[in-house]
């Protein structure tokens, strides 16, 4: 028995070994979304070309094989393939043709490109971020504050969306038309601004103007949901300041929701600022744009219809790419669907 009680004892004092536990690396929801992503072989393609033409838009001056301004009279309507004829573009062909005045159509595709990306992106963005603080603020106010915001939503809502961007695209381009002796400084730099951009600046204006109400009606949406939650109280309990509280807490979550909506949102931006270089309010000339080429060239549709097809198929294959995008991104950030 005395024998037996110190090996008890010691037994008893050893330190016992530590429980090894697996250290797996956790992953987060946008570890998870881009896994599901590259999972997807079409996806992984619309993605190839959105960033193709993203290449093609920052360096069209190395890409295209002409200027988007060269003009050759002794070519005009050259079909796709022909070579040029004047001495000034010897060895040059066309390989999707020349407009009307003799410019490459494959040159003015090229140029024209950066428009649309510069439309989808930069309107994205501003949509994005107007939305996004507009419906954090109301949603987080006071009821009366969050009733006056909702309200000054609705009524621009009221207006057609295409039709109201139209208004304050001749608006704009009226003032840009106006001397410059009766305009104040500011709307001189916003013309000098417009003309040195080639039309943009107003495009970009007129579009965020109105793309951000859908968006800023989901995120205050999204915050009514979860300012009631129980993270958000307890914050609000230990005296966490409110502009912290929708920093830290509240934006994180509406993120998710706000980034579907407006990737789903970039081919309607792609689309009006096509239509608005359509009827003659995008883009000025000579700067190119897909829509102002289709507006070109659809008159001659059917003695030359290579003037349309080019800008025709990329702006159908752009709008497509960005719309599966879309779809797929707000797939994978759902977790019922991606469990399947």
């Amino acid at each position: 028995m005395s024998s037996s009680t110190p090996e008890v004892a010691n037994r008893a004092d050893s330190p016992k070994p530590a429980i090894e536990f697996s250290k797996r690396p956790t992953r987060g929801l946008w570890h998870d979304t881009f896994r599901y992503l590259l999972r997807d072989r079409l996806v992984v393609v619309c993605a190839l070309f959105i960033g193709l033409l993203v290449i093609v838009a920052l360096f069209p001056d190395q890409i295209a094989p002409l200027s988007f301004e060269q003009t050759s009279f002794s070519d005009k309507l050259a079909t796709p393939g022909e070579m040029a004829t004047a001495e000034k573009l010897e060895g040059h062909r066309y390989w999707l043709g020349s407009d009307r005045l003799g410019r490459d159509i494959l040159s003015r595709l090229i140029y024209g490109t950066r428009v649309s990306i510069a439309v989808a992106f930069v309107g994205a963005g501003v949509s994005f971020l107007i939305g996004v603080a507009y419906g954090l603020f109301s949603g987080y106010s006071s009821a009366r504050i969050d009733n006056l915001m909702m309200r000054v939503v609705d009524i621009i809502y009221g207006y057609p969306t295409l039709v109201l961007v139209i208004l304050l695209q001749v608006y704009l381009t009226a003032i840009s038309r106006q001397d410059v002796n009766q305009t104040s400084g500011l709307q001189r730099l916003i013309i000098n601004l417009d003309q040195s951009s080639g039309g943009l600046l107003f495009i970009f204006v007129a579009i965020g103007a109105v793309s951000w109400l859908s968006l800023a009606r989901l995120t205050r949406g999204q915050v009514l949901h979860y300012r009631n939650q129980e993270f958000v109280e307890a914050a609000e309990a230990v005296g966490v300041p409110r502009n912290r509280i929708m920093r830290k807490h509240l934006l994180p979550n509406v993120l998710g929701p706000a980034i579907v909506a407006g990737t789903l949102a970039i081919p309607t931006y792609i689309y009006t600022e096509a239509f608005l270089s359509f009827i003659g309010l995008g883009v000025q000339p000579p700067m190119p744009s897909w829509g102002g080429m289709i507006s070109n060239g659809y008159g001659a549709l059917r003695s030359a219809p290579h003037l349309i097809w080019g800008p025709a198929i990329a702006l159908f294959l752009t709008m497509l790419a960005f719309n599966f995008l879309g779809d797929a991104v707000r797939d994978a950030m759902d977790p019922h669907i991606r469990r399947r």
